[in-house]
C-alpha cells in the first residue's frame, strides 16, 4: 500500500488550511497569475481558469493518492477568503521528510500569513505525522521567501548552484534564467521553546 497523507485540515490562530474546492478556482487563477508568483514559481504562464480547475480536480488529488505530498488552500478564519496556497511535495516516507512550497496572494501580503501557515504545517507534520524534516528551497533573488524561512526559525543549510529556473528574476516575468537555490530546514527540535537561561526564569505552577 502506498503511504500518503490523510484528507485533513490544519487550523492556526488566523488560518484554515484545507483541501482545494471547486469554488477556489477564480481566486486561485488570480493568485497564480500574479507577476511575482509567475516569476518565482513554475506554474503555467499564462495561468488560466482551466489550469486552476486541473490543479483542483486532478493534480492535487493525484499527488496525495500517489504519496508525493498534499496541497492546501490557505484561507482566513474570519472571512473564508483564499489568501494562499501551500504544497508539500517530494515526500520521502522512509526518511519522514518532505519539501514545502507556499504562495501568498497579492491581496494578502504583509500580514504574516506565510510563516503562520508554514509553522502550523510543521507542527502538524512533526507532532501528528511523525516527520523528522521539513525542507524549504528559496531562489537566491526571492528575498520575500527567504524572510518567511527566517521568521519560521528555519536553518539555512547551504546553496544549490544553478538548481532552478526563474522567469525574469526580481524584475518580474521575463526570459527564463538559471538561479541558485538556498536550502532551509526545520526539524522537530527547532520548534521547541528555548530553555530558560536562569533557574529563576523557570515557570512556576500557581498554588492555592
Amino acid at each position: 500500500m502506498v503511504a500518503n497523507f490523510p484528507e485533513t485540515a490544519i487550523s492556526t490562530d488566523r488560518l484554515l488550511l484545507r483541501a482545494l474546492e471547486e469554488q477556489d478556482a477564480p481566486g486561485l487563477t488570480a493568485m497564480l497569475s500574479d507577476e511575482l508568483v509567475q516569476t518565482w514559481t513554475g506554474h503555467p504562464r499564462p495561468y488560466t481558469r482551466a489550469d486552476a480547475e486541473d490543479l483542483i480536480g486532478r493534480q492535487a488529488p493525484e499527488r496525495r493518492a500517489l504519496g508525493r505530498g498534499i496541497v492546501f488552500a490557505v484561507t482566513e478564519h474570519l472571512t473564508q477568503r483564499l489568501v494562499g496556497l501551500l504544497e508539500l511535495d517530494r515526500t520521502d516516507w522512509h526518511l519522514r521528510a518532505t519539501e514545502i512550497r507556499f504562495v501568498t496572494a497579492p491581496w494578502a501580503r504583509g500580514e504574516g500569513y506565510a510563516p503562520e501557515a508554514v509553522l502550523g504545517t510543521a507542527q502538524w507534520l512533526f507532532e501528528d505525522r511523525g516527520f523528522q524534516r521539513l525542507e524549504l528551497r528559496t531562489a537566491a533573488g526571492n528575498t520575500a521567501a527567504q524572510q518567511v524561512a527566517q521568521k519560521t526559525g528555519a536553518i539555512s543549510e547551504g546553496v544549490l548552484r544553478n538548481a532552478a529556473i526563474v522567469r525574469g528574476g526580481e524584475w518580474g516575468p521575463g526570459p527564463e534564467e538559471h538561479t541558485d537555490l538556498i536550502v532551509w530546514s526545520l526539524l522537530p527540535e527547532d520548534l521547541d521553546p528555548p530553555e530558560p537561561a536562569h533557574p529563576a526564569d523557570q515557570p512556576h505552577a500557581l498554588r492555592h
